[in-house]
């Protein structure tokens, strides 16, 4: 009976034995199966980390159906979206703070682009005195392609902290008021909004009196009486709803006005380099190419338009207005050049390459292999 009783025992003791050895096993191997599971986790976190593109947001003051956006902006946006796709991402804000906060809300970290109006803040801009001096350029093309070089070769203050992706000037601006217009001498006394100190120095000369106004002020404030008019390019009259408080239009021409779409420099060089040349890429003359084959037309189609409107009264100055107001240009121009020999030689630059410029203009196609940022 005690035999028995040991015989038994033993085995109780052997099965025992094998099920903890069994369980054990088990144990162990879902231990290693989660320990598995846990660093192939580990191990695939930067692969769906890196799937997630850099996202850069700009801020654009107006609407995403002006024309300064299909020609400015959205060519670039367009085109970086599409070839940097998984890499990086530019999405647009659109009617974001007030047109000369834009370069400091870059300059804040509170976009990482903005386009931006320099003359509405001349004290960050100075050297952009020279795209603005009146009488200069004969049209925008001119104007943009000028600064674009000079961006491109460093030759204006302002930008240190700035990548500058496109430069851009708008047609040189001309008179459009309430009253009927005839001649310089029936501007005398009014108030007429301007772009910038330089434009308003300008007007001053010619016997008006400037008021510094963003485009998108001009409308309200001549319908309320705190202006008689403007002096803007065609396009903003159908755009920014200026034509339907002014039906006069006096075309001496003044100045164009400098436009940039600018980066945050820091932002800019730290991201990855294939993300630096894309960016570069669409940069510069390419930006400013797209640029003037959008929206050179809709300037002529403007024009055309308000010639074709029986409601409105557009007059070309004399010979002895066009006279008087380049005298009044030739003479702003010379007090600039004497206050400093940086400006002197910043016209010289100008002049030497509106001369080249004059005599052949190359742009680059729509698929470059490269462009230029400063």
């Amino acid at each position: 009976m005690m035999r028995e009783f040991r015989r038994r025992s033993a085995e109780r003791f052997c099965i025992r034995a094998i099920c903890e050895n069994v369980i054990a096993g088990v144990v162990n191997s879902m231990n290693r199966m989660l320990v598995r599971c846990a660093l192939l986790s580990v191990a695939l976190l930067p692969c769906a980390a890196s799937a997630e593109p850099i996202k850069l947001n700009l801020s654009f003051f107006t609407s995403d159906r002006s024309t300064i956006y299909l020609a400015a902006a959205k060519p670039f946006v367009d085109a970086v979206n599409a070839e940097a796709k998984d890499l990086l991402e530019i999405e647009v804000s659109f009617s974001v703070g007030k047109q000369p906060e834009q370069a400091q809300l870059v300059l804040d970290d509170a976009f990482d682009l903005a386009f931006i109006v320099p003359g509405l803040t001349p004290q960050q801009f100075p050297d952009n005195t020279i795209i603005e001096m009146p009488g200069l350029f004969r049209n925008m093309r001119e104007a943009t392609l000028v600064y674009t070089q000079l961006i491109a070769a460093n030759r204006l203050s302002g930008y240190e902290n700035l990548a500058v992706i496109g430069a851009f000037a708008n047609e040189p601006e001309s008179i459009h008021t309430r009253k009927p217009v005839a001649s310089l001498d029936d501007l005398k006394g009014m108030k007429i909004r301007a772009n910038n100190p330089t434009e308003a120095a300008a007007l001053e000369k010619l016997g008006m009196v400037p008021v510094a106004l963003p485009v998108n002020m001009i409308s309200e404030a001549i319908a309320s009486g705190k202006i008689d008019g403007t002096a803007v390019p065609p396009s903003p009259l159908e755009e920014f709803g200026i034509g339907r408080v002014v039906a006069n239009h006096y075309f001496l021409l003044v100045a164009s006005a400098p436009m940039a779409l600018v980066m945050n420099r820091t932002k800019f060089e730290s991201l990855p380099g294939r993300a630096q040349d894309i960016i570069r890429k669409y940069s510069g003359l390419w930006a400013a190419a797209r640029y003037l084959e959008t929206y050179e037309p809709v300037e002529a189609q403007v024009m055309a338009r308000l010639k074709a409107d029986p409601r409105r009264k557009l007059v070309a100055p004399s010979r002895l207005d066009n006279d008087r107001a380049e005298d009044a240009y030739q003479s702003i121009i010379a007090d600039w050049k004497a206050q400093s020999p940086h400006n002197s030689e910043l016209l010289t630059t100008v002049k030497s390459d509106l001369a080249k410029l004059r005599s052949t203009v190359a742009l680059p196609a729509a698929n470059p292999s490269r462009s230029e940022t400063r």
